[in-house]
């Protein structure tokens, strides 16, 4: 639940307690508008719209919504969101993608070496949640600012990686939040944001239950996420930076996704 304006809203607890991923039915799980689809020569995109009714998972206001994907001749992907409310809301979205750099079935991401641009991280109760402290990486295995590897201190995290980190850019402009490298591969992806916070994911609750290409499974850290973003609990937190969007406001945000190979 939030309280804005005074208002208090319910929403669906469909993970323990809280409340994730937009609810029982989020925007993953909705049918987008298509509204634009272009593609010349190595360069292609897709934009798709949606609207989400006033109460809809129990959020205030009618969200008109869109995103674009854009694959560009630089091999970035581009991923862009934009929404206008005719009510006060929250909004904070993401992408949810895992990566796996050595390719379909490999194995898992542990050896997938990681720099995060953040000297900071929110610090999660037991259910995840974030306390509202924002605590140095500097000494623990939440530091990335070095780049190292992603299973050289994960034990010490107890089941994995799900943390949101702090990004030292601010969400100001369009700027480095993290670089990934495979070194088996030599892939390397670089991500770009004008978010404030990335959460990293770990694939800690994958069991091999979902199969994907080739009829592949998913074991538990076969896959990492990196999901650009404002804080999650950012309505509960007064010093996190506001989710909150106005009528008369437009939300926009930006992150790219850039792949080259190290020789």
């Amino acid at each position: 639940k939030f309280v804005l304006d005074g208002v208090e809203y319910k929403l669906a607890a469909n993970n323990g307690d809280n409340h994730l991923h937009g609810g029982l039915k989020g925007f993953d799980k909705v049918v987008w508008k298509l509204d634009d689809l272009k593609a010349e020569g190595r360069s292609a995109l897709v934009k798709l719209s949606y609207i989400s009714e006033d109460g809809e998972e129990g959020y205030p206001g009618n969200l008109a919504c869109s995103v674009t994907y854009a694959l560009t001749e630089d091999d970035e992907l581009q991923i862009s969101y934009e929404a206008d409310t005719d009510k006060p809301t929250v909004v904070n979205l993401t992408n949810h993608t895992y990566f796996n750099l050595s390719g379909q079935g490999t194995g898992d991401i542990l050896g997938h070496e990681l720099m995060i641009d953040a000297d900071k991280y929110t610090v999660v109760d037991e259910g995840l949640i974030p306390t509202g402290e924002n605590r140095s990486v500097k000494d623990s295995p939440m530091d990335f600012t070095i780049s190292a590897s992603i299973g050289s201190r994960i034990e010490q995290t107890g089941m994995g990686y799900d943390h949101n980190y702090v990004l030292n850019s601010g969400g100001e402009s369009l700027a480095l939040c993290a670089r990934v490298y495979e070194p088996t591969t030599g892939r390397v992806m670089e991500i770009k944001t004008t978010e404030p916070g990335v959460q990293l994911y770990t694939g800690n609750f994958l069991d091999g239950s979902i199969t994907g290409k080739g009829g592949k499974k998913y074991e538990k850290h076969y896959g990492f996420c990196l999901e650009t973003q404002h804080f999650p609990d950012s309505p509960n937190k007064p010093d996190f930076p506001s989710v909150v969007l106005r009528p008369g406001q437009k939300y926009t945000t930006a992150t790219v996704f850039k792949f080259s190979v190290r020789q």
